[in-house]
């Protein structure tokens, strides 16, 4: 990676982050034309760094062919407008041939989903991630970390072998593990980008966070924003006050172990008209009672 890459590619993970959804058809296909509005919307809202195949965008549920339409189709839709951050994974050579495709449809990053392997060393993980940072030297990588037990010398050492590792998305529910995780791996080395969203983004941020990613986006691209530039200005109060704003819905996302982190937001774009809500297995739509309380907390929300 050349070094006058480099700025530009800290820049857009010092940033919202967002996580687009994959919008279904009734045939259960992927919709095009809706993928495609999501995206518009969210460019027109002036968001910049965008992550097709995040786990909002249902990874795990997708096949090869439909995670790679979802990156070229990205890409087109951004048209040089935004950075496009390429989730890949599962086993390595799926994830360097997902990266290698993520590269030549225009990508400038990779972000490295957690592996789901039951058995990860602290060694293995670097290995993992060395293998699909060494078949992209040019573009930027991003490892994924939901892992509590990682060590920050595990990212420390794949910084060493790795130049284009330049930021973390680091999605462990607990602030102070971070704090310390983030000065153990090399707090100025990378960016810290706060993984779970808004509601974690303020705690995040005082240990040393400077981006989050989101799905609330996805509906309301200028509260996301708002939250942005509170933070970034050191407005804490009034990061605070988007922030109790958006809690309930963010809180039922986070219920029962995340169950309906993405059903909650699709839920959201189908009370608004612009999507469809289905979900893929093992995701599941919500009942109507609580159809109805997410319709309630967005209505009225500015997009």
């Amino acid at each position: 990676m050349t070094e006058p890459r480099l700025p530009a590619l800290r820049t857009a993970l010092a940033d919202v982050v967002a996580i687009p959804v994959t919008p279904f058809a009734a045939d259960g296909s992927v919709d095009e034309k809706a993928q495609r509005a999501v995206l518009r919307r969210l460019l027109d809202a002036g968001v910049t760094t965008l992550t097709p195949n995040g786990n909002t965008g249902e990874f795990y549920a997708l096949t090869p062919d439909e995670r790679r339409r979802a990156v070229e189709l990205t890409a087109e839709e951004a048209a040089g407008a935004a950075t496009i951050v390429a989730g890949v994974g599962h086993e390595v050579p799926t994830a360097v041939a997902a990266a290698l495709h993520a590269r030549d449809a225009g990508a400038q990053l990779v972000m490295v989903h957690q592996p789901v392997h039951p058995y990860v060393s602290q060694d293995g993980w670097v290995d993992y991630h060395r293998a699909i940072a060494d078949a992209v030297p040019g573009l930027g990588v991003v490892p994924y970390i939901r892992n509590p037990l990682l060590a920050g010398r595990a990212l420390a050492e794949l910084g060493d072998h790795c130049p284009n590792v330049v930021g973390v998305k680091y999605a462990v529910p607990d602030a102070a593990r971070f704090a310390a995780f983030a000065r153990d791996a090399g707090l100025d080395r990378f960016v810290w980008v706060a993984g779970l969203a808004e509601l974690y983004a303020p705690s995040y941020w005082s240990a040393g966070a400077t981006g989050f990613t989101s799905g609330l986006v996805n509906v309301a691209p200028a509260v996301s924003l708002a939250m942005r530039d509170a933070l970034r200005e050191g407005r804490y109060a009034d990061a605070m006050t988007v922030w109790e704003r958006i809690r309930p819905f963010e809180e039922l996302r986070a219920a029962h172990q995340s169950a309906h982190n993405v059903t909650v937001v699709k839920e959201a774009l189908a009370s608004l008209g612009l999507c469809r809500r289905e979900v893929r297995p093992p995701g599941r739509t919500l009942p109507a009672q609580q159809r109805a309380e997410v319709a309630a907390l967005v209505a009225g929300w500015d997009a």
